[in-house]
């Protein structure tokens, strides 16, 4: 069995015990033994780190692009390979797979390029023969929280602006999917990433992450998950006065209108509700259907999700793979049962079977639902939307922002008029017009508002928001 160790200070270092990376599709299928460190861990990766902040600092901006660049073709040539790792330790398609690791390669290609077009301002003042530079910093050591759902491409999207920032990091991947993680801590370090400008720390949440958190020595906290384990990380970093960036859950609406076209409606709530699994923050988990077309937009959706096959992700014609471990099957079973009791009618849901022992859920539709509802409260991170009757645009807007959380929103409609009014008053971070309401570029930002995100955005130019810090300069030349 291969034994995977943490990354600190550009050496392979076991910390603490080994645990197994197991299948979700085929529990027998141990993917490799992983180190998992703990505070002192994450002591020795910012001591490594520090050492290594004055001679990355001094790095030309051409150079952090070579090694960016490198990372994203190194990725990108592995795409294949890596991909078939990413499908199974989390449990997406193959073909997600593969396009989840292109999308981490971009992301370092972008960035790359972002070494190239970091610029500063120079102001006038209102005094006479005094100059004024405006110029942006790197933040110092960023610790990095990542989630099991996009193993790779959250990784990236955090990992490539901190260096290209000229920051150091230290990143603790989720518990569950460390393949991919310890694979782009590979792939840093034989692309020529100085010693301890990387540093990988793989464990559990409630320590490393508990400790990356807390430890005065780090400037900085990107994380992405559960919106109770963000407000907790909010209140540690906010007595600390340490920056921090939290991306946290969702309980999306996709809107569809009587005059929607169904041939783009369905498929799109098709991908949105159930692709990968339904495990993404951006998935369409209530759909609210206006009521001249709720019924055969029904139809149409219990038709398409007949046709969905569930099983072994490294299959192609596989559309939807397996929950990603026990316990989150276990959960998604609950909110089933709960929505029997909640709903009028349950369609799917159930535990199925695959040709081998793993955890494997019927995508489920709740109908006859309404938005006060828990099943339409709470995320429930699966393959299960809802369906919610509504009599007109306006009750669809009003029930699409009656939640706590806005990371994302859609609407399905012919209506020019209709579309640029729900882009307005949608309460949302990301809006989506005649698409899924997952799937968004990576060169643009990405981020939500009220209970979903908290901090500067993520991805695209306004990443350098919350990895680099604004300096103001004064000149007197007289």
């Amino acid at each position: 069995m291969k034994k995977h160790d943490c990354l600190i200070g550009g050496k392979w270092l076991r910390q603490g015990d080994y645990h197994e990376n197991i299948n979700p599709s085929d529990v027998d299928d141990i993917i490799g033994v992983y180190s998992h460190g703990d505070a002192l861990s994450v002591d020795l990766a910012v001591e490594a780190a520090k050492s290594a902040r004055t001679e990355w600092i001094s790095f030309t901006p051409q150079a952090r692009h070579d090694l960016l660049e490198a990372v994203g073709k190194t990725i990108a040539g592995r795409a294949e390979q890596i991909g078939r790792l990413l499908s199974r330790e989390e449990g997406k398609t193959l073909a997600e797979g593969i396009g989840e690791t292109m999308r981490a390669a971009q992301i370092f290609k972008f960035f790359a390029g972002e070494c190239l077009r970091q610029a500063g301002d120079i102001q006038p003042s209102v005094r006479p023969d005094i100059d004024i530079e405006i110029t942006r910093e790197p933040v110092g050591i960023i610790g990095l929280i990542t989630p099991w759902n996009f193993p790779i491409a959250i990784p990236a999207w955090k990992i490539a602006p901190a260096l290209a920032h000229g920051n150091c990091v230290i990143l603790k991947p989720a518990e569950l999917t460390p393949g991919c993680a310890h694979v782009t801590a590979q792939i840093l370090h034989e692309c020529g990433c100085p010693p301890g400008v990387f540093n990988l720390v793989m464990g559990r949440g409630s320590t490393v992450g508990q400790a990356i958190v807390a430890h005065p020595g780090i400037d900085a906290v990107s994380f992405t998950g559960s919106a109770a384990t963000g407000r907790h990380i909010a209140g540690v970093c906010g007595r600390m006065m340490k920056k921090v960036q939290l991306e946290m859950g969702g309980k999306n609406p996709m809107v569809i209108l009587d005059d929607a076209d169904l041939s783009i409606a369905v498929p799109a709530c098709i991908n949105g509700t159930f692709f990968s699994t339904g495990q993404r923050c951006t998935a369409s988990s209530r759909l609210i259907v206006e009521e001249g077309i709720h019924d055969a937009f029904v139809e149409e959706m219990v038709a398409e999700m007949g046709r969905l096959k569930v099983g072994d992700p490294l299959d192609s014609s596989t559309h939807v793979g397996p929950v990603v471990d026990a316990r989150q099957l276990q959960s998604n079973l609950d909110y089933v049962g709960l929505a029997a009791k909640e709903a009028s009618e349950v369609i799917g849901g159930e535990r199925l079977d695959g040709a081998r022992e793993g955890f494997f859920q019927a995508p489920a539709l709740f109908l006859g639902t309404n938005n006060e509802m828990r099943i339409n409260r709470e995320e429930i991170f699966g393959p299960c939307g809802s369906i919610i009757r509504v009599g007109d645009f306006d009750e669809a807007l009003s029930v699409a922002n009656d939640t706590e959380y806005g990371l994302t929103a859609g609407i399905c409609t012919q209506s020019l008029k209709r579309a640029r009014n729900f882009k307005r008053r949608a309460e949302a971070g990301m809006v989506m017009v005649n698409l899924p309401t997952a799937g968004v570029d990576y060169h643009v930002a990405f981020g939500g508002r009220k209970a979903s995100s908290y901090g500067p955005r993520e991805q695209g130019r306004y990443a350098a928001e919350f990895y680099s810090v604004v300096k103001t300069s004064y000149s007197f030349a007289g």
